[in-house]
């Protein structure tokens, strides 16, 4: 039948203007503790992802986010050409000693992948190419190498390689002597290795195909068929991750127990590999966390047992199963938290935090006397860098301000000196004296002091309440977001953003109960303080209240959808990066990767006390009628960390409950995971694409 003119006209109007993807519905329940819960979404999920309809949808999203940000192409290519203007091209790493090689890893111009590369002797000798990821990566669209570790004897490199997302490592060796590849190829692993001494064995986690974790450790030797490998330790306990580690001594392989309150190491004499199952340093107990260095007869334990902000004891290798004879090194102090260790032969190295900031102070273990290493920034990032030497008197450490790149000390520790190496270069016109960086207290609803650590430039900010703000954080795991430099952000903060990173509870920021005041039972606080942290810049007149935008990846995507759950009407716009936003439903499932593990951080929903919590703030089951801002939501389809459907199920059901007009885009990198494009130039298109979106919103095209 021929159409009207008018009906003609109305499709016309309709084409002209994008209609984003309109899911369908399937009821599914779910019933536990007596609740049911009705998700039209579930039938999103695919483990195999492989499902035509789904790819389709996803499809069908990528193309309404490319149509919706089409105007904004010329502006995300200058975004991007300018990201990756300020890159070192040819950027390589400070080299490090290991035996009779200095290692390094560098980049050619235009190369999206490193070389690891070393030479003998000195700097000056002839360099030899170890790895060249350019020409592994070729005819794949993901290339991730996760690990390279040299043997003993510096003859064979082990590297690991994964070129889907999903973080499942396939381990390769390569003699260096002939530059061949051996036939040794390790399926299904984790990506890590660690070698015996007598360059024949080595230790290597497998993965649990279904829940990814890594649960088995082998032994394998060169030469036999991966079939054989000894399984020499099995985690039975789903709770429970597995590392493995070597001592900087090289004198011990270990196996490192972790749960979010439960923390253990098992030890091998790396010398006999084949002799002897690996050993408990001492007996795993439920809120025990304790880790191990060594340095001659002597253990050094850095362990919370009556010490929430854990303090390092000394134990006699002959006795370390005896806690009575731990003796007390540095004591547990209420302000300051020992957060890391490495021994070495004459010295013993800790970072601590203590008002949120970090120091680095030197044991001098012959006479006790301490060495520090003094930082100025008002809000910093420091940290240990790589340090392979035992018998050093030199510690390595990394340094870098919202102000200052990325820069590479080494510490001497009998003098107290440190000299820097090099600091990474900003491209272009930068200079760190156009901007200013900042560290706030601001105060919670129940009174909590908040840090926040900012960055804005100097000539483009008035305190007057008239400035954009990008505002990121995390807040989960007890994972500190520092005050890092990020070159990217200078294309916010020199369009005059203030740029702020909100240090909420669930980190540990203040030290071990910052974090307890964030997780389980406490969780809301971590989205109260970053609302909070909002009203706050907004009242002191740091930015203006209409042009806050918002970003957080992973756990932190589940704190953007929290907040735009509980105050929608503060934000402008949002960004959520592969945002674990399906808390009840995921944590109830224990086949999908990670959920076992982290019962300690959420809470097990089969328990209803921890069901009725965690279904309070969960942004999947709280999205409801009301307006919520404009939000880009990306994720890749081989995500292993938090399941694409996650965010494809809470996009549909936004869509589906808003009752705004404002823009709500998803994007689906087709051959990433949880960490996005492998490439180093790559990435960059999607942080484009986030920064043109938010751009876009205040009508700016520069």
């Amino acid at each position: 039948m021929k159409e009207s003119q008018s009906d003609s006209h109305s499709d016309s109007l309709l084409d002209k203007e994008p209609q984003p993807p309109v899911a369908k519905k399937v009821a599914h329940e779910m019933t536990i503790h007596g609740d049911t819960r009705v998700d039209h979404y579930y039938w999103m999920r695919d483990d195999s992802r492989t499902d035509p309809e789904i790819l389709s949808h996803l499809e069908a999203e990528n193309a309404y986010k490319e149509a919706m940000l089409a105007d904004t192409k010329s502006l995300q290519e200058k975004l991007y050409n300018e990201m990756v203007s300020r890159l070192e091209k040819d950027k390589s790493t400070v080299p490090y000693r290991q035996g009779d090689y200095f290692y390094y890893v560098r980049f050619e111009e235009d190369s999206e992948y490193p070389i690891y590369a070393r030479k003998k002797g000195s700097m000056e000798a002839e360099e030899e190419i170890l790895l060249n990821v350019n020409e592994l990566a070729k005819g794949h669209d993901y290339f991730n190498v996760a690990d390279t570790e040299i043997s003993t004897n510096q003859q064979i490199l082990a590297y690991s390689d994964d070129t889907i997302g999903r973080r499942i490592y396939t381990l390769r060796f390569k003699d260096l002597s002939t530059g061949k590849l051996l036939d040794d190829t390790l399926e299904n692993t984790n990506g890590g290795v660690v070698w015996a001494n007598d360059n024949q064995h080595l230790f290597y986690i497998r993965k649990d195909p279904q829940t990814l974790l890594g649960y088995q450790v082998f032994r394998h030797k060169l030469g036999t068929n991966q079939s054989e490998d000894v399984l020499v330790y099995e985690e039975t306990d789903q709770t429970f991750y597995t590392g493995l580690g070597k001592s900087l001594d090289g004198s011990l392989i270990k196996i490192a127990h972790y749960s979010t309150e439960t923390k253990g190491e098992r030890l091998l004499d790396a010398n006999k590999p084949t002799e002897g199952d690996f050993q408990l340093f001492y007996p795993l107990e439920e809120g025990h966390e304790y880790s191990t260095v060594k340095s001659g007869d002597h253990y050094y334990v850095l362990t919370n047992k009556d010490a929430k902000n854990f303090r390092l004891m000394k134990v006699h290798q002959d006795k370390h199963e005896d806690m009575s004879a731990w003796q007390e090194v540095i004591p547990h102090r209420e302000d300051t938290q020992i957060t890391g260790v490495v021994a070495f032969k004459d010295f013993i190295a800790l970072t601590e935090r203590s008002n949120g900031l970090t120091s680095i102070r030197v044991m001098n273990i012959k006479d006790g006397s301490f060495k520090s290493v003094n930082f100025e920034d008002p809000a910093y990032a420091a940290r240990f860098s790589t340090n392979k030497n035992f018998d050093s008197n030199t510690l390595r450490y990394a340094y870098s301000s919202m102000t200052t790149p990325d820069s590479i000390y080494d510490f001497d520790m009998v003098t107290g000196e440190s000299t820097l190496l090099k600091q990474d270069k900003v491209l272009g016109d930068f200079d760190p004296s156009n901007y200013k960086s900042e560290r706030l207290f601001i105060e919670a609803r129940d009174g909590a002091k908040v840090p926040v650590s900012l960055v804005y430039r100097k000539d483009m900010f008035k305190k007057d309440g008239t400035n954009p703000l990008y505002q990121y954080g995390y807040g989960s795991y007890g994972a500190t977001m520092d005050a890092n430099f990020r070159s990217n952000w200078l294309s916010l903060v020199d369009r005059g953003f203030v740029v702020a990173i909100a240090h909420i509870r669930g980190s540990q920021m203040l030290g071990r109960q910052w974090y307890e005041d964030g997780k389980m039972f406490n969780k809301i606080n971590t989205f109260t303080d970053f609302i909070d942290v909002t009203d706050g810049l907004v009242n002191q007149q740091y930015a203006a209240k209409d042009k806050v935008f918002i970003a957080g990846g992973s756990a932190g995507g589940l704190l953007m959808g929290a907040v735009i759950n509980m105050a929608p009407e503060k934000y402008r716009g949002v960004a959520a990066h592969v945002p674990f936003v399906d808390v009840v439903t995921t944590m109830l499932d224990e086949s999908i990767p990670l959920t076992t593990n982290e019962y300690d951080e959420w809470g097990n929903p089969n328990n209803k006390d921890s069901y009725e919590y965690m279904l309070s703030y969960s942004p999947y089951d709280n999205v409801k009628a009301q307006d919520y801002p404009n939000m880009l939501v990306t994720t890749g389809l081989h995500d292993s960390q938090v399941q694409y459907f996650e965010p494809m199920k809470w996009v549909a059901k936004l869509r589906e409950f808003k009752t705004d007009d404002n823009k709500l885009l998803f994007h689906t990198n087709m051959e990433a995971g949880h960490g996005g494009a492998s490439g180093r130039f790559k990435r960059l298109e999607q942080t484009a694409m986030e920064y043109a979106f938010f751009l876009d919103l205040l009508g700016r095209n520069d």
